[in-house]
């Protein structure tokens, strides 16, 4: 007798969660397709204001180019601005993996060791607050003029906040948990290799997106200090030339680069942190 009204529930129930599921997946398509939008107006809006001042305040072709003329050097150039990307991309990339590498050793250490934390962790310090600028001709006079100085000013740039991030998330484990873990007889490798790092990992991928950009700067700063090819270099040439639109487009094909290393690296973080909630 009530199998009717049982199955009209039934259905009813279904069909409002099929409404509440396509709303959902409607409001979800709406907040991506809103996070990529806005920045692509943003940028459309800068350059739009960008061509209008240029244009109603006349202003010389050396001292500020107009997008157009930025964007035909790029097409242009696109071969001159490529060669010149590569030495950089490869100091930046080294530098990154070099210095980072470093960082987590360190941490390590210092997590394991609090009488070398206190020892050596000031001296990190004195040397992240020496101007990069100061550092590259001291590396440069150190290490010669090829690549190395360039690497080692990207790998300085990178080291401190991958090295403060590693050790606040070395350090900040769930007290139960580490309590558990040695109540279960684990040993201190287990202990970090279980407990510890997989603890640290979203703190190392935030420094990680922060060293990615770091480090193409560190690298284009290097390439100031003596050196006839790189991205920095081409802006220093540019500069003397007066060649601004060469200028605006090597500063451009920099910032790409950044932009597309810190996605990567953001790439990464979704591919390995697995286990933290969707932002």
């Amino acid at each position: 007798m009530n199998a009717a009204p049982d199955t009209v529930r039934f259905e009813a129930r279904a069909a409002a969660v099929a409404a509440a599921e396509a709303a959902y997946r409607r409001g979800l398509a709406r907040t991506r397709l809103k996070r990529r939008l806005l920045p692509a107006l943003g940028i459309a809006a800068l350059i739009g204001v960008w061509a209008l001042l240029v244009y109603v305040l006349k202003v010389p072709t050396f001292v500020a180019p107009s997008p157009y003329l930025v964007a035909t050097t790029l097409v242009a150039k696109f071969d001159v601005l490529m060669v010149n990307l590569l030495p950089t991309a490869i100091e930046s990339i080294s530098g990154f993996l070099l210095g980072n590498l470093a960082a987590i050793i360190i941490a390590t250490v210092f997590v394991h060791s609090k009488s070398a934390e206190q020892a050596f962790f000031p001296v990190v310090v004195l040397i992240n607050t020496i101007p990069v600028v100061a550092k590259a001709p001291i590396l440069v006079l150190l290490l010669g003029n090829g690549m190395e100085p360039k690497i080692a000013i990207a790998a300085l740039i990178c080291f401190f906040p991958t090295l403060v991030n590693m050790v606040r998330g070395l350090e900040s484990v769930n007290p139960q948990s580490l309590e558990l873990m040695k109540v279960l007889s684990a040993s201190n490798t287990e202990i970090f290799f279980k407990l510890r790092l997989l603890n640290a990992v979203p703190y190392l991928f935030s420094a990680l997106k922060i060293a990615a950009s770091t480090a193409v700067i560190g690298a284009i700063v290097g390439e100031w200090i003596g050196s006839t090819t790189g991205i920095g270099a081409l802006i220093i040439q540019s500069t003397y030339n007066f060649d601004s639109a060469m200028l605006y487009a090597t500063v451009i094909v920099g910032s790409v680069f950044s932009v597309l290393f810190f996605l990567a690296i953001t790439l990464a973080e979704r591919l390995a942190v697995r286990w933290q909630p969707a932002a």
